[in-house]
């Protein structure tokens, strides 16, 4: 037991409540919980909130994901800590007002006619004269001049040497909503934390600690998930998503979680009869809009209302906004198009959102599934084409225009040197590969070819390893008939030793003069073995994952291990030449057998051709056996809305207009007060005036030395320092 007395010990915790309620009374610690308030906001803001933990892993690694989930940085809306600060705010600042409040009020009501004469010498902007008439007679005309103006007045008589009652004490003020500014901003700010309160995660939290509700973390049916995982249609506030495809209707929002998601049960559905969007030529869209119909559930009863952007629904208490858009089940027709030239061409068909798995023999005869998952489907692609002909060229000085480029970079803030040319490249879809040990890699395939600008189509074959990475992509040229076909069947044709020995002898044909018919062969050895180390055939050269290395690279390490280095650049050329021509004579073939039109010696061909080089020579290196290319496609648009209860909106809204209020009367509003001592003079009355604000300013001066030569005709006296100057 504490040796203590009990007076002392009731007198040390009435200190202690003291200081506590002290400190959180003061200005200080409030500034501090909202500078805190400020910075939490700041990275709410900055990072994605509650996405799931391998995002986060992805994006910063390891060690600060776990440390961002340890503080809650990736929830910190409905941390603990941030929704303490803010009850700790809504303390500290209620606290300050009731401390406060009384004071400001009864200073309101207070016109301080009490005030000493010898106190006006004291104010700043002051001054006296005589005026006509007795005390009294220029007191009630001075005061109607005040009141007339706007002034509330009080009058106080006093006495004076000159006798009992002789003197009058007037006193005006005006401009008192400036303290009641005070208390409105201050009342907003607890008003404003309130809202917040409600609004927030704090009544989805006390449920989830008190009420047994736990976080969703399964797959399935929503309608198969246990009631633990539900919140009541009776809940007071919440903020979900709801997605809805056209042609269905669903009644249950999602909640999500940082550790998985709970469920909220509506008391209505919402049924999508039509998803709208618009785009600007720039390819973002510039409206949502969602044609919905309310089917309520206990009623019975069905609303047709129109949902769009910053255009909400409203419905028993429950706001339903336009949040974005996403696929609603697009089924889609995908062609296999075989990448190793062993593979068959075939067809598959799924919807956006599932997955079909395939059986893939290997070549050591055991088998490989792999999983053919469809995420996406964008019906509209607008890329910007525009600067294609820049590529890194230097200026040439003699087509500068100066007056050109000073005209560039004035005018309007928006106005930028750089040329557009948006286009739409046409639909495209997204898929994932994913291997027997989870591993995916994620591919985006346009379906028809894009014109980059170098003359020669291509198709757009996406590949990357990981979200947080960029597209890399292959491009493949696309023939006179706009398919891929002919780069294909050649690509398949290099393999072949009979076919590339044909076209080899067909090149030497028409490279080699009949007179020198000695040069054939060499020339047909040289053709083949260039083509051999282009197809990836020669078994000397490796890539760093022991494959056997073809294209472009293994002609240059071919030519490193080989040729003296004096001759390599001539001998690189020639080499490549003759693998130009020979792969021209094999793109001939194929094309006779498909029975297609051949090739025509122009520059339509060349730029197939060198295209068609860079793409066998990248081709190598695309991760798939095959590629799925979309055939055709039935889009389906799905809807996403944010429904919310939210009852805190209106307290916050309330709080929003006392925070104009006051801010607008603390910054616009002055607290002026006006004391004017009246005494007997010889044929009058002498006054002595003083003015006070709560601020200086110039409007404050010029306003005084208006009311001086109004009320008794007197210009303003300076008062002077203690060292004696003005």
């Amino acid at each position: 037991m504490s040796d203590l007395p009990l007076r002392d010990r009731d007198s040390s915790r009435s200190q202690a409540v003291r200081a506590t309620l002290e400190l959180l009374a003061s200005m200080r610690f409030a500034i501090s919980l909202l500078t805190v308030i400020c910075i939490a906001s700041v990275i709410g803001t900055v990072l994605k909130q509650h996405e799931p933990l391998v995002n986060y892993v992805n994006q910063f690694g390891p060690f600060w994901a776990q440390l961002f989930l340890a503080l809650k940085l990736n929830a910190v809306y409905s941390a603990w800590w941030f929704l303490l600060i803010l009850a700790f705010l809504v303390i500290s600042t209620s606290l300050c007002v009731s401390r406060h409040a009384p004071k400001y009020l009864a200073d309101i009501r207070n016109y301080k006619e009490n005030l000493r004469e010898q106190s006006l010498k004291a104010f700043h902007h002051r001054a006296e004269a005589d005026v006509a008439g007795s005390t009294e007679e220029a007191a009630k005309r001075i005061g109607q001049q005040l009141v007339s103006g706007g002034w509330k007045v009080k009058m106080q008589q006093r006495d004076t040497a000159a006798g009992p009652g002789t003197g009058w004490m007037l006193a005006a003020k005006a401009g008192a909503a400036n303290k009641l500014g005070y208390i409105a901003a201050h009342c907003a700010i607890v008003l404003i934390c309130i809202g917040g309160l409600f609004d927030g995660d704090l009544i989805v939290r006390a449920q989830m600690l008190l009420g047994g509700k736990t976080p969703y973390t399964g797959g399935g049916m929503i309608s198969d998930v246990a009631p633990e995982h539900r919140l009541s249609i009776k809940n007071p506030t919440f903020r979900g998503n709801l997605m809805v495809s056209e042609g269905t209707q669903s009644g249950t929002a999602i909640l999500n979680q940082s550790d998985g998601i709970l469920l909220q049960d509506l008391p209505f559905s919402v049924e999508l009869k039509k998803f709208i969007v618009e785009y600007y030529s720039t390819g973002m869209p510039k409206l949502f809009a969602s044609d919905i119909v309310i089917h309520d559930r206990a009623t019975g009863e069905k609303l047709e209302k129109r949902v769009e952007v910053n255009h909400p629904a409203s419905y028993k208490g429950i706001e339903i906004y336009q949040s974005s858009f996403d696929d609603g089940g697009s089924s889609v027709k995908l062609h296999a198009v075989p990448m190793d030239g062993v593979s068959q061409p075939f067809d598959v068909e799924g919807v956006i959102g599932n997955s079909t798995e395939f059986v893939r023999k290997l070549a050591d005869g055991q088998q490989d599934k792999v999983t053919l998952e469809y995420t996406a489907l964008r019906t509209i692609n607008v890329e910007n084409f525009g600067g294609q002909d820049k590529g890194g060229a230097g200026t040439d000085v003699r087509k500068v225009d100066l007056r050109q480029a000073i005209d560039e970079r004035l005018g309007a803030a928006h106005k930028t040197t750089d040329k557009k040319d948006l286009r739409n490249i046409g639909p495209s879809v997204g898929y994932k590969l994913r291997d027997a040990s989870g591993q995916a890699r994620e591919f985006q395939n346009y379906m028809l070819p894009v014109d980059t600008g170098e003359g020669q189509p291509v198709f757009l074959l996406g590949v990357r390893e990981n979200q947080a990475d960029q597209m890399r992509y292959l491009r493949v040229p696309a023939d006179p008939e706009g398919t891929m076909n002919t780069f294909m069947q050649l690509r398949q044709a290099m393999q072949n030793k009979a076919q590339a020995e044909k076209a080899a002898r067909a090149y030497v044909q028409r490279a080699v003069d009949v007179s020198k018919p000695e040069l054939a062969e060499p020339l047909t050895q040289s053709a083949l073995k260039a083509l051999e180390l282009f197809a990836g055939q020669d078994a000397k050269f490796k890539g760093p994952d022991g494959r056997q290395l073809g294209g472009l690279q293994a002609i240059s390490d071919f030519m490193d291990s080989n040729v003296p280095e004096a001759e390599r650049e001539r001998a690189g050329e020639v080499l490549v030449r003759i693998l130009n021509g020979v792969l021209f004579e094999l793109a001939q073939q194929v094309r006779q057998q498909a029975g297609l039109k051949p090739f025509e010696n122009d520059e339509k061909t060349q730029a197939f051709m060198t295209q068609s080089v860079f793409s066998l020579s990248d081709a190598q290196f695309y991760p798939a056996p095959v590629v799925f290319m979309l055939q055709d496609f039935k889009q389906v648009q799905a809807s996403v809305f944010q429904v919310a209860r939210a009852p805190g909106k209106n307290i916050v809204y309330l709080g929003c207009l006392f925070l104009i209020i006051g801010v607008f009367a603390m910054l616009y509003v002055r607290d002026r007060r006006i004391w004017i001592w009246l005494t007997p003079a010889n044929d009058g009355s002498h006054a002595n005036m003083a003015l006070s604000t709560n601020r200086k300013t110039m409007d404050g001066d010029r306003e005084f030395v208006m009311l001086a030569d109004k009320l008794i005709g007197a210009k303003p006296l300076q008062k002077k320092t203690p060292g004696g100057s003005v």
